[in-house]
Order: C-alpha cells, then sequence, then structure tokens
C-alpha cells in the first residue's frame, strides 16, 4: 500500500501530496520526484501521475518546496523602460522561456535610474529569486550592493548590453552590424552627407551603433562630419531635439538609433517641413507590426525580440542549473526591412532616366 494511502481528502480542501500518490496508487516519493521533474521514473508511470495531478487539481507547495531545496523557481528581470515598445516582447520572450522550465518571472522597471536598479536589485535578492536577467545603466553599484550580490551568489545575465564587471554572460544583438548596414544601405540610395542620432554613448549597444555608422561612411567612402552626429537617450524627447539640431544641419539620410527617437525625429521634421524621403532618406532601429501605418512607411533594422528574452532566460536557467561553467556572450543577428522612408525607390526613379539619357547619347555618337 502506497504511503498516505490511509488519509483521506476532506470536501472542498485542496489536493495534497498525498491524495496524488492514493489516487495514481504510487508513494508520495514518486509523486515528488515527477513534480520536480526528476529523470529516474519512468514514462508510463510519469503520465500515471500526471493523470492524476489534473484530475485533482494538485499545486505543489512551492513554498515547502523552496525551502527544502533553497530554490524559490522565480527569476527576476530589470529593464531600463518598460514604456518603450522595444522591451515588452523581450519580456515576453523571457516569460515564456521561464515558464516552459516551471520557473515564474518578476518584472522590475529602473528607469535607466542607477538608485532605482540598486532598488530593484535588493528587492529581488529579498525575495530569494533564483536568478537575474538585467539590462544594465551606465553607473556602477554601490560597495554595499557589491557585497550583497557576492553573499547570495545568484547568477546574472545581461540583456542587449554588455557589463564584464558584473558578469561575462549576456545575450545582445549585432548592434555594430545592424548599424552599419543601415548606412550602407543609406549609401546605395544616393545619400552622401548622413547624420546619426545615437543612443547614450556611454552604454555598449549604443557605442555599437556609433562605430557600426562610422565604419560603414568609411567603407563607402563618405565624410565623417561630428556635426552630423547628435547623442540622445533612447527617448522620444531627445529625438525631437536632435532632430532640430540635425536637420538644421541639410543632411540627405539619417540613421536613428532606435524606434522612440525616430518618432521625435519626425515630429521636428514636421514643425521643420522638411519631408522624408525627398529631402532626407532615414532608416530607424527596430521594427513593429503598425509600422505599416507609418507615411513614409520606416525602413528599419529589426532585432529578433522575442528571441533576445528567451535565450537570455534560457541562459540564466542552465546557470542556475549548474549546466554551464565558461562565460557565453550570445550575439543575435538583425535584419535590414527595407520600405519607403530611405528613398531607395526615389533614387532608382531618378537613376533611370539618367541611363537611358546616356544610352541615348551613346547610341547617337
Amino acid at each position: 500500500m502506497p504511503v498516505g494511502h490511509n488519509r483521506r481528502r476532506k470536501p472542498g480542501k485542496a489536493s495534497s501530496i498525498y491524495d496524488v500518490a492514493r489516487e495514481s496508487g504510487v508513494s508520495v516519493f514518486t509523486v515528488s520526484a515527477v513534480v520536480n521533474n526528476k529523470s529516474h521514473v519512468g514514462k508510463k508511470l510519469r503520465e500515471r501521475v500526471e493523470a492524476a495531478i489534473r484530475k485533482l487539481n494538485y499545486r505543489p507547495n512551492l513554498i515547502a518546496r523552496s525551502l527544502a531545496n533553497r530554490r524559490t523557481h522565480t527569476i527576476g528581470m530589470i529593464v531600463p523602460d518598460i514604456a518603450n515598445p522595444f522591451f515588452p516582447m523581450v519580456v515576453r520572450g523571457a516569460e515564456d522561456a521561464a515558464q516552459k522550465h516551471g520557473y515564474n518571472l518578476l518584472l522590475c522597471n529602473s528607469d535607466d535610474n542607477l538608485e532605482k536598479e540598486e532598488r530593484e536589485i535588493e528587492l529581488l535578492l529579498s525575495k530569494r529569486v533564483d536568478g537575474i536577467l538585467l539590462t544594465k545603466t551606465v553607473e556602477d553599484f554601490r560597495p554595499s550592493l557589491w557585497q550583497m550580490i557576492k553573499d547570495v551568489g545568484i547568477p546574472f545575465v545581461l540583456v542587449m548590453r554588455t557589463y564584464p564587471k558584473l558578469t561575462n554572460d549576456a545575450v545582445i544583438t549585432d548592434d555594430y552590424l545592424g548599424a552599419y548596414n543601415a548606412v550602407c544601405h543609406l549609401a546605395r540610395a544616393g545619400r552622401r552627407r548622413i547624420g546619426l542620432i545615437s543612443g547614450p554613448l556611454k552604454v555598449s549597444n549604443a557605442m555599437a551603433r556609433w562605430q557600426g555608422f562610422c565604419d560603414a561612411l568609411r567603407a563607402q567612402g563618405l565624410a565623417f562630419d561630428q556635426k552630423l552626429v547628435v547623442e540622445g537617450d533612447y527617448r522620444t524627447e531627445s529625438g525631437f531635439r536632435a532632430g532640430h539640431a540635425l536637420l538644421s544641419q541639410r543632411p540627405d539620410g539619417i540613421y536613428a538609433a532606435n524606434y522612440l527617437m525616430t518618432v521625435g525625429l519626425l515630429k521636428a521634421a514636421e514643425e521643420m517641413g522638411v519631408a522624408c524621403p525627398d529631402d532626407f532618406g532615414l532608416v530607424s532601429f527596430d521594427d513593429y507590426p503598425w509600422l505599416g501605418v507609418f507615411r513614409p512607411k520606416l525602413t528599419t533594422v529589426e532585432l529578433p525580440k522575442h528571441q533576445l528574452g528567451s535565450e537570455a532566460a534560457e541562459l540564466l536557467i542552465e546557470r542556475i542549473g549548474g549546466r554551464r561553467t565558461k562565460a557565453v556572450v550570445k550575439k543575435l543577428q538583425p535584419e535590414l526591412r527595407v520600405r519607403e522612408s530611405c528613398g531607395f525607390a526615389l533614387h532608382l526613379s531618378k537613376a533611370q532616366p539618367e541611363r537611358g539619357l546616356r544610352a541615348r547619347q551613346l547610341q547617337s555618337t
């Protein structure tokens, strides 16, 4: 007779592990092994226990489990700005991966502010999360927080930005390549005075996008002009201010390093009476389903947002389980999506008559 077989569940009372053991005809140790996903339980026995769990709507006592194995099966995630439309899909990817492995996710928003980021880390550590996904602000932690992180000893995985002082584990996008491809495409569209609205250059991904911009200019034989580079902070208002400053220099092409700054730039262009793509070609970072309603439709560098969150969570859970030893930096590839704002079609329409005229001139000689 299985352990706990003589126990009877009272009507209205939540099912216990003993109820599942009685229903499936196994011991509570076997039920525990199934619930904790131990590999030694055979397939048929596991299916029988899982059927009993579903039938009785059994929910494991997570608090008791966490006290027993010192894990809460919870991970924390801190993003700089949940209002930025880039991050919800990143969070969704992390949550989907976490839930697949039986983890819950606690989300915090730092507003890209160090003091708030430090408070959120302290909160997550107090909640005894098993690991933390972090998009790091620029500044360094205070010494007391460093000591707390060291004492707790849980793993961190960085998302979108690197910060080797904390950890070398990171899942990022190839921001250098995305910027390089964006600027090269503007050059192919006939743009020669190409400007940049960058993110905050103390942040690793903003610096990578700046470097990609510079190297693409060099590769295309175009001059770098400091007056055509304006630093923003990845928010709409900074894009608006940068747009006024940059458009007054009359560039014929602009690469904006994220979507929110692109919105600010286009608002500035409207105020100044400057039209895209007639007066300047534009390529933006980040792509979203609603961009089809923009006029002109935006040419963008798409970043794999869901995959970014998912792979970061997978890496963190591997770290929690001790299944990795060497540091890992995963770099996901961007995709250039050509639409109207770059002015490439406009460039081709202007080039075609010139080719026809040149051909006619050659024929008449």
